[in-house]
């Protein structure tokens, strides 16, 4: 299994557009230093550093298929930017527009993509993931939607994948586990969600070989938030911003309560310090590992 960070961003990625905030210049004019530690971790800092929207490419070097985890906006970005192959199979956790909206390149690049979504239906929205995708996007012949029910495993682009609710509130939201059965390599991926995720989904969660997870913002900027702070550690440190994103500490504190072997932060704004806002353990677009 090989997996590639294609995004890393939140919303508006980082740099964001017209911002000229410490981390947003360091990230388009990294000092040597920064520039140092990105190449020694297989990033070509030519041109920057770069979180754009969020999306993982996980290959089967077994099957020799590839699966495509949430369609950022940056698709064709991140697609011309990677060498990675276009995938056979993709999967939306959620409805939020940095996860959906790169689903129109659809068109006029696939003769067939197969998406997978949850079915439940969400008492906000009146729908499901699933059923939210093909409303939206119920002009692209080429796309199928493949309702999946949460904890159930289905196979994909030949890995078991496990769909897992975790709290994002007011939105149904998932989190995922990807096994390469032939391995036994686990890649878990926590999807946006504050730090109380249900007990049944960290215990599917656990134990993985690289778990990549949502860490928003620092817990000091919860003070900003009209929510503040929530879950707090021993020490009284917020673990959410909100109600609805987890603070780095609380990202870092959810990868060992699933006992990650390796992970990384994802889903990461420019408000995060610039002093901080590239530490090793934050992911960068680009970033691969292999499992």
């Amino acid at each position: 299994m090989e997996v590639t960070l294609l995004g890393t961003g939140d919303t508006t990625g980082t740099p964001t557009v017209q911002c000229d905030c410490d981390t947003c210049e360091r990230a388009r004019d990294p000092d040597e230093e920064l520039r140092a530690r990105v190449r020694e971790r297989g990033i070509d800092p030519t041109g920057g550093v770069e979180r754009s929207r969020f999306s993982v490419a996980v290959s089967n070097d077994d099957t020799g298929e590839s699966l495509l985890i949430d369609l950022s906006p940056d698709f064709r970005h991140q697609f011309l930017r990677e060498s990675v192959p276009l995938p056979d199979a993709a999967i939306i956790t959620h409805v939020h527009f940095d996860h959906l909206d790169g689903l129109g390149n659809a068109y006029r690049l696939f003769d067939e993509l197969p998406v997978h979504a949850a079915d439940e239906t969400d008492p906000v929205t009146g729908e499901s993931v699933a059923q939210g995708v093909r409303s939206r996007y119920d002009y692209l012949d080429t796309v199928s939607v493949h309702a999946q029910t949460p904890f159930e495993p289905f196979i994909v682009a030949g890995f078991e994948v496990t769909l897992v609710p975790v709290t994002h509130p007011p939105l149904l939201c998932y989190g995922l586990r990807i096994e390469e059965p032939q391995t036994g390599a686990v890649l878990s991926i926590s999807g946006d969600t504050c730090y109380d995720v249900p007990d049944r989904s960290k215990s599917v969660l656990t134990g993985a070989d690289l778990a990549l997870v949502e860490g928003i913002i620092h817990a000091e900027a919860c003070e900003y938030h009209p929510k503040g702070g929530t879950h707090h550690d021993e020490d009284g440190v917020p673990r959410t911003f909100g109600t609805k994103h987890m603070t780095l500490l609380g990202a870092r504190d959810f990868a060992k309560d699933i006992a990650a072997d390796d992970y990384r932060i994802v889903h990461t704004g420019h408000y995060v310090p610039a002093d901080r806002a590239f530490a090793d353990d934050i992911g960068l677009d680009g970033e691969r590992f292999t499992l």
